[in-house]
């Protein structure tokens, strides 16, 4: 499964790029490509892993999935507790 980079991605139209590390054209991103659980979004320079599909305008990227997540556990426990608002 080809890895990559979240090149930019647009949460408001749903949609972005992705830069192959293979190198060549970039991948167009639909968020219904991606998967996750809840808020299917993408951030830049997020690291993934995908299927690539031919589209009638370039190559899509399909079956997203990131490879890192957004925060550590150790960051997490790390942190003072936050007081109820």
């Amino acid at each position: 499964m080809p890895t990559g980079r979240v090149k930019w991605f647009n949460n408001a139209k749903g949609y972005g790029f992705i830069l192959p590390d293979e190198g060549g054209e970039d991948h167009f991103a639909h968020y219904s490509a991606i998967k996750m659980e809840g808020y299917r979004s993408l951030k830049a320079g997020q690291a993934i892993q995908f299927d690539v599909q031919e589209g009638d305008k370039g190559r899509h990227a399909v079956n997203i999935e990131p490879l890192e997540s957004e925060t550590d556990d150790d960051d997490i426990e790390d942190q003072p507790p936050m007081d109820d608002f």
